[in-house]
């Protein structure tokens, strides 16, 4: 007899597939044979609409530091959805939200809101291009920075396209991404001194700025080392060119992010994810005399900005009362847990002999199945046979309760204690002899 029992999870993506590729508006909730649909969430789980609780590692991609639904960041919203969600006019909310964030870090003499950290990164590349004169763009091979054209060049990379380790290819992320792009974007090999100067002395009349994630997530999201981060920056002084630091998800590492904690100055910042709190935004950031190029009342207007939606009453009251919570005392907290949750990791590889290894620092951490911890993007590049035990390991987290980003990656955020760590630490050692057993 034919089994005709069905979910409402199943029933879903069969009607959404009728009406959006694939079934989804992003890839990265597919899994098979269908998405999980959420219900609801509660601080740091969530409910789908089957009833089933899991703890949210993945806390919508970096993007929840406070978790799901935080009373004082609900009732802040509530207020203002009554009074209402956008207008043509400047709000009191946005001047506050701005002051706050300049006043966390050194490098924000002023900043611009938008709408995600796309919109942040595409700013940036061309504020830099304006103040500059110049338009190419160096950047990290592997390094994900949003879905601009020039920002997404040699994304992902594969061997059979990323040429020579000494000279990394202009590699399109999209088929049909115009020449042009790729012929504007110069990339390094990530934590390599010697190679990179090597190839920015290349360009340099033509460079506008140097891109850079301090803690590139699908780099390997291991931290770039003091020395190629100050000879990038010793190296944009030099040849008047500009330091861009994507801190997207890097800004919940440190107060001020970790640009603080590295000890680096850039000229521009983008940000987004976490400081909207819970709401899209994205914020540039930088000195003044760069960000003036947006100024139309400045003597060096280059570059007209706006945004219908840019620094909008929800987003900016939802952000400023998520991060006036996460002050220094909350960083560190946070801070904590990771650093439990990776010295477990580690124990738990070492009992089960897993050919495993976890990077991170802050409040994020990934896992890799590979024995070595990856120093660069081919290093971090994984084969057949580890994508595979990959899958396995997720799986296997997801049926036991826990979501994690589909690199084996952990935003943490505040509602967890060292209870939610140490359950995952012990569904991970579950994970790795599972795959012991099956090899």
């Amino acid at each position: 007899m034919k089994n005709t029992v069905t979910s409402r999870s199943a029933d879903l993506f069969e009607r959404a597939q009728r009406v959006m590729p694939g079934g989804v508006s992003r890839n990265t909730v597919l899994r098979a044979p269908h998405p999980a649909y959420a219900d609801r969430g509660e601080g740091c789980r969530v409910i789908d609409i089957e009833g089933v609780e899991r703890i949210d590692f993945s806390n919508n991609m970096c993007s929840l530091i406070h978790g799901h639904a935080h009373p004082a960041i609900t009732q802040a919203v509530s207020e203002q959805l009554a009074k209402g969600t956008a207008f043509m006019m400047a709000t009191e909310t946005e001047v506050s939200y701005a002051e706050h964030l300049c006043a966390r870090c050194p490098g924000f003499e002023k900043l611009r809101f938008v709408n995600s950290g796309t919109e942040a990164l595409m700013a940036a590349l061309k504020a830099a291009r304006a103040f500059t004169g110049r338009p190419k763009v160096a950047k990290v091979e592997g390094a994900y920075h949003g879905g601009y054209d020039y920002a997404e060049i040699s994304q992902a990379p594969v061997p059979e396209t990323w040429g020579d380790v000494d000279r990394p290819r202009s590699v399109p992320l999209v088929h049909g991404t115009p020449h042009s792009a790729l012929d504007e974007v110069v990339v390094l090999p990530f934590n390599n001194v010697e190679k990179s100067l090597a190839i920015l002395d290349e360009h340099t009349d033509d460079l506008a700025c140097v891109l850079i994630d301090l803690m590139p997530h699908r780099v390997g999201l291991s931290p770039a080392s003091p020395a190629f981060v100050n000879a990038l920056r010793d190296w944009t002084t030099r040849h008047g060119a500009l330091l861009v630091l994507d801190e997207v998800i890097t800004f919940r590492s440190a107060y001020g992010g970790l640009q603080t904690h590295i000890g680096v100055t850039p000229d521009l910042t983008a940000l987004g994810k976490m400081i909207g709190g819970g709401f899209p935004v994205g914020v540039l950031a930088g000195r003044t005399e760069v960000m003036d190029v947006m100024n139309p009342r400045g003597d060096h207007y280059l570059f007209p900005h706006s945004g219908t939606f840019s620094a909008n009453p929800i987003s900016t009251t939802a952000g400023l009362t998520a991060m006036e919570l996460f002050d220094e005392q909350a960083v560190a907290r946070l801070n904590a847990l990771t650093s439990r949750a990776m010295h477990g990791i580690n124990e738990a590889i070492e009992s089960t002999g897993a050919k495993a290894c976890v990077t991170g620092g802050g409040s994020m951490f990934r896992v890799h199945m590979k024995p070595d911890h990856p120093r660069n993007f081919r290093e971090a590049y994984a084969s057949e046979a580890e994508n595979r035990r990959l899958k396995v390991l997720l799986d296997h987290l997801f049926d036991e309760g826990f979501i994690m980003i589909n690199t084996c990656t952990a935003a943490l955020s505040t509602p967890m204690t060292e209870s939610e760590i140490d359950q995952l630490i012990a569904g991970m050692e579950s994970g790795f002899a599972k795959i012991a057993s099956m090899e």
